[in-house]
């Protein structure tokens, strides 16, 4: 019976295997109904958003990214959480305001964002670096991502927003440091000029390139194999942890030019079909235990801001002082913490930072520059290599061919003689 079941969407590896597991139980404890889950998962937002516009899949939550988020608002694609919950409090109010206060920035006429989606996980683009090969200094600019000396040293997100956005902003970075224009405005202009120079920079970067990654970046730089990665704030954290057990020390910076601080929430299709255990699912996650067990699953840091998050949170044996009164807010002493840092980004570090919007009609644009620096990626050995194998099949197929109608023949001659 499709009303006790619920269709979750997710990104691989992000959430707490035992919390998806006990939900049903805790479900059944608040409604009184039964509920099993299905639960699949997505790499890449573009498919997600592509299954859900068809109709051809019924889920009932799941989680995009900010921009996905606001193209599914455009086009009529999601329905509001309800958050009548009876007798179960609403944990919704424990997402941080300062997070809530970005995902609105996105609200269409008659339609608030936080109406519509529950802030999940959220980070920011930067990056992860080998300590014993890198200097610090030379990854807090994006030039080392140019810097010939790291040449096939480097893996890139397979992301064509993270890499827009860093192409744009290395190329403006006198701009940037002249006050003249402001990371946002640069992330989030589609125009033709602004696509066309980030294909430019970013073809000038390729030689640098070892490869481009979706998640196995992050088990690359713990094996010490590649010494920068441009990567998303949680991932970092889980190589750092990994490496550590195995002594090989990486670190993380965000760029003094500025980056993508990225959003990622749940929400429920226009096509869902158990729309109140997708509530409940989605209240269910923003309770403070259960958020710091998927951030420990994770290594991402939720949108939760309450004192119990802060207090697990809080380690004097971290060094850095952060200002995080921006996200946890006043009275918590949150603005001189000492607290991850990668984590959790100082406030001087999201002010450089900004989101990156939905490039609506220009997105085929600035996917077509994509494959153009992608596909350029081939060098000339590995051109001829390609085509020699596909010369060799060419043969192969042709051979085959002329055998096979060479046995028709003398078969058919032979029928003759019988």
């Amino acid at each position: 019976e499709r009303c006790k079941v619920l269709k979750v969407y997710n990104w691989a590896d992000y959430i707490d295997e035992d919390v998806l597991r006990e939900f049903p139980a805790w479900y059944k404890e608040q409604t009184g109904e039964d509920v099993r889950i299905i639960y699949q998962v997505f790499d890449i937002n573009e498919i997600m958003l592509t299954k859900i516009e068809r109709g051809h899949e019924d889920f009932d939550v799941v989680c995009p990214s900010e921009y996905i988020i606001e193209r599914m608002m455009k086009k009529k694609l999601l329905k509001p959480i309800n958050r009548n919950f009876g007798k179960t409090p609403d944990y919704l109010g424990n997402l941080s305001p300062y997070i809530q206060g970005q995902l609105n920035k996105m609200s269409l006429p008659g339609m608030r964002t936080t109406d519509y989606v529950a802030a999940y996980m959220w980070g920011t683009t930067g990056l992860l670096y080998n300590v014993k090969e890198v200097k610090r200094k030379d990854v807090e600019s994006w030039y080392c991502l140019w810097n010939p000396k790291f040449r096939n040293r480097i893996l890139m997100k397979d992301s064509y927003r993270d890499a827009f956005g860093t192409a744009v902003i290395f190329a403006h970075a006198a701009e940037l440091e002249a006050g003249k224009v402001t990371v946002e405005d640069l992330m989030n202009d589609n125009s033709r000029e602004a696509v066309d120079l980030a294909e430019k920079y970013l073809k000038e970067m390729k030689p640098n390139i070892a490869g481009w990654e979706t998640d196995f970046g992050k088990e690359i730089m713990t094996k010490g194999k590649a010494w920068i990665n441009l990567t998303w704030s949680g991932d970092a954290v889980w190589a750092m942890e990994e490496a550590e057990a195995i002594g090989v020390q990486l670190d993380y910076v965000v760029p003094k030019e500025g980056s993508n601080i990225w959003y990622d929430g749940w929400v429920i299709p226009k096509y869902a079909r158990n729309e109140k255990a997708a509530s409940y699912f989605i209240n269910y996650l923003c309770r403070p235990d259960i958020a710091l067990r998927n951030m420990d699953a994770t290594g991402y840091v939720c949108a939760v801001a309450t004192p119990e998050i802060f207090e697990a949170k809080v380690d004097d044996g971290i060094e850095q002082v952060s200002d995080l009164s921006y996200f946890f807010g006043e009275g918590m002493g949150a603005d001189s913490v000492h607290i991850n840092p990668v984590q959790y980004p100082d406030r001087k570090v999201v002010e450089r930072c900004a989101m990156i919007r939905d490039f609506g009609s220009d997105t085929e644009y600035v996917l077509e520059m994509w494959s153009h620096v992608k596909g350029d990626n081939l060098n000339s050995s590995l051109v001829v290599f390609i085509f020699a194998v596909f010369g060799a099949l060419f043969v192969w197929t042709i051979c085959r061919r002329y055998k096979a109608y060479q046995h028709k023949k003398n078969r058919h001659r032979r029928c003759k003689r019988r």
